[in-house]
């Protein structure tokens, strides 16, 4: 849809045509972030065609996730379970925004389907995609997502976003976080964006 901008006849011209413009890219960015949740999920329900995909894509993005970093694949023994979020769409332009769809594993079976979403304010420009991986140390942290009706990432269990120099150093003898998370594109980690803020809840099937 051709989006019109009138001109008026005055000083703040320059200033009023920048406020358009950015209102019709944030809402653009609104949009696709919409569309690439709804390729998954319809409200908080996910159908078993999108859930399969879905199930596909977290698998070869742990695969991956193991295969090039070794701490990642210590810490997947010895979680309680991980939630793997593979394509994680970000983007905005001021006003931004994260979606994205993930699923819950416990002994390498699937316990459920989550979603991911966030809101930001601040100078930012474009859409990114990229991966989460978080693993869950212990039955507290297990307790506290399942039970608050969406977990607020900074708020209750302790959490670790382990980047590559921590990753280089972590062993099981110094694990002292109830979650660790890895942020990954297809490139390898990433130190950002962080988690902080995020909102995690559970999708229907």
């Amino acid at each position: 849809m051709a989006a019109r901008v009138f001109t008026v006849e005055t000083r703040d011209n320059k200033v009023m045509k920048q406020t358009i413009i950015t209102t019709i890219l944030s809402l653009g960015v609104a949009l696709t972030l919409l569309q690439s949740g709804c390729a998954t999920s319809t409200g908080d329900v996910i159908s078993p065609n999108s859930a399969a995909r879905l199930e596909a894509d977290a698998t070869a993005a742990l695969q991956n996730l193991y295969a090039s970093n070794p701490a990642a694949k210590t810490l997947g023994r010895k979680a309680r379970a991980n939630l793997i979020f593979p394509d994680v769409v970000k983007g905005g332009f001021l006003w931004g925004g994260e979606l994205g769809n993930g699923v819950l594993r416990q002994k390498g079976r699937t316990a459920g389907y989550y979603k991911i979403t966030a809101a930001s304010y601040g100078l930012q420009a474009g859409v990114q995609t990229f991966g989460y991986a978080l693993f869950l140390m212990n039955d507290s942290a297990m307790a506290w997502m399942r039970n608050t009706g969406g977990w607020e990432i900074g708020v209750g269990p302790s959490i670790a976003v382990v980047d590559e120099g921590m990753a280089k150093t972590l062993t099981t003898t110094t694990l002292r976080h109830d979650v660790y998370a890895f942020v990954f594109d297809q490139t390898g980690l990433m130190a950002r964006p962080g988690l902080q803020g995020s909102k995690i809840t559970e999708i229907q099937q």
